[in-house]
């Protein structure tokens, strides 16, 4: 009885579903992670691009300049064209920073998102670990105790008949872990029902060492001073 009421206490421990529920917020926050960590390193190249698109336009209008300063342009209509393509390059290369700015935010935002994740997936893992730990040190106990209880009962079987030990351990399995069950008052204390004047009648006629059993549950009936008989 007692070593199926531990198996059931190991099993249902409140610190299993604690660390169920907290193992399945932790896989979340870990994806949320995932995800803005992706972002991050995409915002990133896609800022390292930008930037070298600024840059292939800055060192194109530079050397435009530089020709254009040079002197050695005298034609007034490749002046006028070399004019209008410095302006358009000043142009394309306000719009690419522009680019690069809104990259930069979005980037930041990523990197804020993956500090605040961190921070998350840290606490749960820290939770479950703390819920790990209760669990592990509840299921020693348990096991101790188990591991007592079996001694105890190897102890306290080893003069029981082989047969009898038998029936109360088929019994156990089909009642429940309860095979025997004290007679109280005239009262099974396995099915809670009390034995007619027959069954009364029948165990008051027995011998002390003969088994008894319960007309109604069939569990083996322990006979003590208390019975009622």
């Amino acid at each position: 009885m007692r070593l199926s009421q531990l198996a059931h206490k190991r099993k249902n421990l409140p610190e299993l579903a604690e660390i169920q529920t907290l193992e399945g917020d932790l896989t979340q926050q870990r994806d949320l992670l995932v995800a803005a960590q992706t972002e991050e390193s995409d915002t990133t190249r896609e800022q390292t691009k930008a930037e070298q698109d600024v840059d292939q336009v800055r060192q194109r209008a530079a050397r435009d300049q530089q020709r254009l300063d040079s002197g050695a342009i005298t034609s007034p209509k490749d002046l006028e064209n070399l004019q209008k393509e410095i302006a358009s390059l000043a142009k394309r290369q306000g719009d690419l920073e522009d680019v690069v700015l809104e990259v930069m935010e979005r980037r930041e935002s990523a990197q804020e998102r993956v500090t605040e994740l961190t921070g998350r997936v840290e606490s749960v893992q820290a939770k479950v670990n703390d819920a790990t730990g209760r669990r592990d040190a509840a299921w020693a106990e348990i096991d101790a105790e188990a591991d007592t209880v079996r001694k105890e009962r190897a102890l306290t079987v080893a003069d029981i008949p082989a047969d009898l030990l038998k029936l109360y351990d088929r019994l156990r399995e089909k009642q429940g872990g309860l095979g025997a069950a004290r007679l109280y008052q005239r009262r099974c204390e396995g099915c809670r029902l009390e034995l007619d004047i027959t069954e009364l009648n029948d165990v008051r006629s027995a011998p002390a060492d003969k088994v008894v059993r319960c007309e109604n549950c069939s569990r083996i009936l322990v006979r003590t001073p208390d019975s009622g008989l």
